[in-house]
């Protein structure tokens, strides 16, 4: 996503800015902005997984893979038939982008939450 934002403004500073050096410079600093606006935001995700994950309550350590496993679990059943008739495929493929989202989320969170305490102890 950065990477079409930093497009888009650098088409828009290309046709206002003449001066290829000028315009070099204000996508440059684009970027650098875009950069770390991404970065603040994965911290600020980090920070709350970590909180997440070192929990005094079972609860609060496992909601998001017991969540998960409900929901592919229910995608299960779909396939096996065991599902309510009414149910239409437009629901269940809502259901299967949800387990994508969330699966790739909760991997992405565990990888960052190892790496942050790899960063800590070095």
């Amino acid at each position: 996503m950065i990477s079409a934002i930093s497009n888009l403004f650098g088409k828009v500073i290309d046709k206002a800015f003449p001066d290829k050096t000028e315009a070099n410079r204000l996508k440059a600093q684009v970027d650098s902005q875009l950069i770390a606006m991404d970065m603040a935001e994965l911290q600020s995700a980090t920070q709350v997984i970590t909180a997440e994950a070192s929990g005094e309550s079972w609860l609060q350590r496992n909601w998001r893979p017991v969540t998960m496993l409900t929901f592919v679990g229910l995608i299960v059943a779909h396939w096996l038939g065991w599902t309510a008739e009414n149910l239409s495929e437009e629901q269940t493929l809502a259901l299967l982008e949800i387990v994508k989202i969330g699966l790739g989320g909760y991997v992405v969170g565990r990888s960052a939450e190892k790496a942050m305490k790899a960063w800590k102890q070095s």
